[in-house]
């Protein structure tokens, strides 16, 4: 990050001096990169004190709405949509922590579960809290103006397939 420059604005100029084409898709996906760095940025700062980060607090959120608090490790790869490996190293450091443990799965002998503690629903609770009094990260945005994010980004990701039919706002939803 270079301080009083407008990175987007030069990779803009850049690009428009190259004489290349799609300069505001370029600017809008750069843009939505940077914002991307800058929100999980503020997130994991705010979750250090917690020893968590954002794909550890998605893991410990998963598995509290899960009716038995307990999933597959590759039903949470999928829901959260990472890498198993990458899910494996999530679930372990959870483990460490005593967040989760690792349970076998009552039908299936070659499926373990990862279930979330009562440790981990404490520190998923305090962790939210900490997540709520910094708006996840989206600074001095109006409501309106998360609003306009959300559903722009749906419409990015309904282009890619996603289903994004409860991602909108209620009100807009209504509308649709």
């Amino acid at each position: 990050m270079i301080r009083g420059m407008d990175l987007v604005g030069e990779a803009r100029r850049n690009w428009e001096q190259r004489g290349w084409g799609a300069t505001d898709a370029m600017a809008a996906a750069t843009s939505i990169t940077r914002a991307h760095q800058i929100v999980l940025g503020r997130i994991n700062a705010a979750l250090a004190p917690l020893d968590l980060t954002f794909s550890r607090y998605e893991a410990l959120a998963l598995l509290s709405f899960a009716r038995t608090g307990a999933l597959p490790l590759s039903r949470i790869g999928d829901r959260l949509q990472v890498h198993p490996t990458s899910v494996t190293s999530t679930i372990d450091r959870l483990e460490r922590d005593s967040l989760v443990e690792r349970v076998p799965h009552e039908t299936d002998r070659r499926t373990t579960l990862a279930r979330i503690t009562d440790a981990g629903r404490r520190r998923l609770d305090a962790a939210t809290s900490v997540l709520e009094s910094i708006r996840f990260g989206m600074g001095e945005l109006t409501a309106d103006e998360i609003a306009d994010v959300t559903t722009t980004m749906a419409h990015v990701r309904a282009s890619a397939g996603d289903d994004v039919s409860h991602s909108l706002p209620a009100d807009l939803r209504r509308h649709r």
